[in-house]
């Protein structure tokens, strides 16, 4: 590039010009800055840059990938709604379970502290699954809150519903659906925490600590390191999950022994669980008559503490909180019900084979005298009435009179085989249930990959 500074007067063409047509004209080069001083004089910039119509014109095509641009909303589009869901608290309120789910509609709150069905099946219930529609302005379109509260095979569907600019609310009740769901668990302290461990409900450890009740004493016999395998079902309302249900088969390794179960049920026989050779697991009397509870004081010689002296104690206590439900062990008809000397309030049910069984110091009895009761019918309510010293339920077993080890009872009680003409079934089931408990076990190992 060529550029010439000049100091000029006030006439510059005789400078200027000559020396444009000195190099622009031969360079095709021209610009030109004139800065005019105070004293009337200028000085003057001339830079010999390219004149772009002289300069030689080249076309250069290429492809180039354009961004894509989502195109303009249509404005006439209808809004687009959205879907929440959540579980209740039993503190939930109108206002706190709406803006939980990103609810903004005083509107709704008003009618749901207000409405008769809201008030009683939703509010302040803990557990149940909710589903909120909302439009894009976060306003309340519908909701619905689905539940199971027995056994029925149903499920219960409460529907709050925006109808223009008012709200209407109807209580349905529909069809339970179920799906197996499989699981498994190693103990490191107790059957609890590895159940907790492995996302698995309560209920459904409940179910494993009875159905194996009669082979491991689950207070005393677990070990670190016993694994488990469990199919449960899974009751579903709208293919929302709202509570387990049955546990259909299992298999527990306690001290390097295998048990294996499966539930049966053969036309419209009552179900029960067996081993997978045929063998019942349901025994004349279970071994436990509160929830799987812990053994505060066996069948053996003990310290009283409310007599301060060394005796036999002629039954099993089983310490559990106040109000817990104490279950018959076996079918029977009550014998006695009523306050009894140290028993407190006591329950007497005779059982075939001369056999009575006792349920003592409860804080409510539940049945009176000759009342038919059934295994595992909630009979009574655990407390601390009669000589205890807190509460517990204390257990008997007689037979012809005379106290039996209870544990040593449940342990022998006669169990009966799936019948003969069932077994070509039952063996087909079984060969399903081998399958699905080794896919359960699988489970485990996927967690830890």
């Amino acid at each position: 590039m060529l550029s010439s500074v000049v100091r000029f007067g006030r006439s510059c063409s005789d400078v200027v010009l000559p020396l444009i047509r000195q190099h622009g004209r031969a360079l095709g080069y021209l610009a030109l800055t004139v800065v005019v001083g105070a004293t009337g004089g200028a000085w003057a910039l001339v830079t010999l840059g390219p004149d772009a119509e002289l300069m030689p014109v080249q076309q250069v095509i290429e492809s180039v990938q354009a961004p894509l641009v989502a195109p303009l909303a249509d404005a006439n589009a209808p809004a687009l709604n959205l879907y929440r869901s959540d579980l209740t608290r039993s503190t939930d309120t109108a206002d706190t379970l709406l803006a939980r789910m990103g609810v903004q509609d005083a509107a709704a709150a008003q009618f749901m502290r207000q409405d008769a069905l809201v008030r009683q099946h939703l509010l302040g219930r803990r557990g149940r699954s909710v589903t909120l529609e909302t439009a894009d302005n976060q306003t309340l379109m519908a909701l619905t809150a689905r539940w199971s509260a027995d056994d029925s095979g149903q499920f219960r569907r409460l529907v709050v519903q925006r109808d223009g600019n008012r709200f209407t609310s109807r209580l349905e009740t529909a069809a339970l659906e179920s799906s197996a769901r499989l699981a498994s668990g190693t103990i490191e302290s107790s059957l609890f925490a590895a159940t907790d461990a492995a996302a698995i409900p309560d209920s459904v450890a409940v179910q494993l600590a009875e159905i194996f009740s009669g082979d491991i004493d689950f207070r005393r016999s677990l070990r670190k390191g016993d694994r488990f395998n469990v199919v449960y079902e899974t009751l579903e309302g709208d293919g929302e999950p709202l509570r387990p249900g049955r546990v259909l088969s299992a298999e527990f390794v306690n001290a390097n022994k295998t048990y294996q179960a499966m539930w049966f049920q053969d036309g419209n026989s009552r179900g029960a669980y067996y081993t997978l050779d045929g063998q019942s697991l349901t025994r004349a009397f279970l071994s436990s008559q509160v929830q799987f509870s812990r053994v505060s004081s066996g069948f053996a010689m003990r310290f009283h503490p409310i007599l301060n002296q060394w005796r036999k104690h002629l039954g099993t206590d089983f310490a559990a909180p106040t109000g817990t439900p104490a279950r018959t062990v076996g079918d029977g008809v009550v014998s006695f019900a009523g306050v009894q000397n140290g028993y407190g309030n006591v329950i007497f049910i005779k059982h075939r084979n001369n056999t009575e069984t006792v349920y003592a110091h409860l804080s409510r009895i539940l049945v009176r005298r000759g009342q038919s009761v059934g295994q595992g019918e909630t009979i009574g309510l655990v407390g601390s009435t009669g000589w205890a010293t807190g509460p517990h339920l204390h257990f008997e077993v007689r037979v012809n009179g005379a106290q039996q080890d209870p544990m040593a009872m449940a342990r022998r009680s006669e169990t009966v085989p799936v019948a003969a003409a069932s077994m070509p079934r039952f063996r087909e089931l079984s060969g399903n249930v081998r399958s699905q408990l080794t896919a359960a076990a699988s489970t485990q190992a996927a967690r830890f990959e």
